[in-house]
């Protein structure tokens, strides 16, 4: 009993030429991340309004001491990193830390 296996040739891959792209795992949809933000806290007020108007981001929680949950939102890491970038170089901002990062899968249903 002889079983047959497909391998995936290394050069096709990269060079996109690829003979059976269905046994390929397509990219996620969406990334998710919260954010811990230490800001001024007699700026707090301002920090958290900056915030709440970058897309993809939620204020989740606050603290009167300075700190902030920011729950994140994107279709790729590189976008989460900009906006985590852009929250850290807010005016009056400490620090802005990554605590939790994911990627979820958003399923569409096909119209047919």
């Amino acid at each position: 009993m002889s079983t047959q296996q497909s391998k995936l040739d290394r050069r096709a891959l990269i060079s996109g030429r690829i003979t059976n792209p269905e046994k390929l795992v397509t990219p996620p949809d969406a990334e998710i991340a919260s954010v811990l933000v230490q800001a001024r806290p007699e700026r707090l007020a301002q920090v958290e309004a900056a915030i709440a108007a970058m897309k993809g981001c939620e204020i989740h929680a606050r603290d009167p001491k300075g700190k902030l949950v920011v729950v994140m939102e994107a279709t790729t890491a590189g976008a989460l990193g900009a906006t985590l970038n852009e929250i850290a170089l807010l005016p009056d901002v400490f620090s802005a830390s990554l605590v939790f990062h994911a990627t979820d899968a958003v399923t569409s249903e096909k119209s047919s």
